[in-house]
């Protein structure tokens, strides 16, 4: 039987709970993605008055977003309130800690992006750091950020592309039909699904990052460390057993070089706007085609 590329977003919800405490020790990745994204705003003219953290996890992008526009109010959203509680001053006390406000200008709320409790056009720009990965349908993601998104809003994101943990996904080849990996999407696939969405000049670009590791124990670790192990709906259980374990470590081994074990990450990186649609006089909203160039005569 063939798993399908569903997430299960109770056991995701559980697995950042129990990773928020170390969350930070582990996510280094998750942190230089999330500089280089702010590295982007600098060619980017937008001063947004709110902002929406889509995926806040321990605030560190929001803190960053804060200092860059000191006046903007922030919305920190994340599906793990655990999360929250570690993006929170230590100072603050823990009956404060679980409602959805702070102090300062960034308040907080849990919930999945997929469906968020919000009004339309209440932000000017949605940030989404490492977050979409997570969506069981990135397009209707687009629509509800694209929905709570002012017009002249930015819509600003990374998540990983399909050639991410390509390594590990090796390893399990031959093991099942199962997917011991979670599904990625491909840049191309996101860019058509941001313009389906109603989000104008979308940019998109993307980058490989490669860890290296001792073991193959110490990958695992990492990734459960940061809440990024398989969480796929129906998944198998008990992995593979004894036997079957010592299969993916001696087919990761293969990939050994120089003494290090590589982790890949395909990152990929866009931002869209959301514009006033264009319309005619008489009020109805104009939808440009573009057909693709077809070879060969009619």
């Amino acid at each position: 039987m063939k798993c399908d590329h569903i997430i299960n977003k109770r056991q995701l919800r559980q697995s950042f709970e129990r990773a928020a405490a170390g969350y930070d020790k582990a996510a280094l990745l998750q942190r230089e993605v999330c500089d280089r994204m702010l590295s982007r705003l600098d060619y980017i003219k937008c001063i947004p008055g709110s902002i929406l953290d889509a995926g806040s996890g321990t605030g560190y992008g929001s803190r960053k977003l804060a200092t860059r526009y000191p006046v903007a109010r922030i919305l920190a959203v994340d599906l793990a309130l655990a999360m929250h509680l570690q993006a929170r001053p230590s100072s603050v006390s823990w009956w404060r800690k679980i409602l959805s406000t702070g102090g300062g200008n960034t308040s907080y709320l849990c919930c999945d992006i997929e469906q968020l409790p919000l009004q339309n056009s209440c932000v000017g720009m949605v940030w989404s750091n490492l977050t979409l990965q997570w969506c069981n349908d990135i397009g209707r993601t687009f629509a509800e950020v694209h929905r709570v998104l002012q017009t002249e809003g930015l819509f600003m994101f990374s998540t990983f592309g399909p050639d991410t943990l390509r390594e590990l996904r090796r390893a399990f080849i031959g093991m099942d039909d199962c997917s011991h990996i979670n599904h990625f999407t491909d840049m191309h696939d996101i860019g058509d699904l941001l313009i389906y969405n109603g989000f104008a000049m979308p940019v998109m670009d993307m980058e490989y990052i490669t860890l290296t590791y001792d073991d193959v124990i110490s990958v695992m670790r990492d990734l459960k460390a940061i809440g990024a192990h398989n969480v796929i709906q129906d998944r198998k259980r008990g992995l593979t057993g004894k036997v079957g374990w010592q299969k993916v470590l001696s087919h990761y081994e293969t990939l050994r070089r120089e003494g290090k074990l590589p982790v890949t990450f395909e990152l990929v990186y866009g931002h869209a706007w959301k514009l006033e649609p264009r319309k005619t006089v008489d009020d109805r909203k104009i939808i440009e085609f573009v057909p693709k160039n077809r070879i060969g005569s009619i």
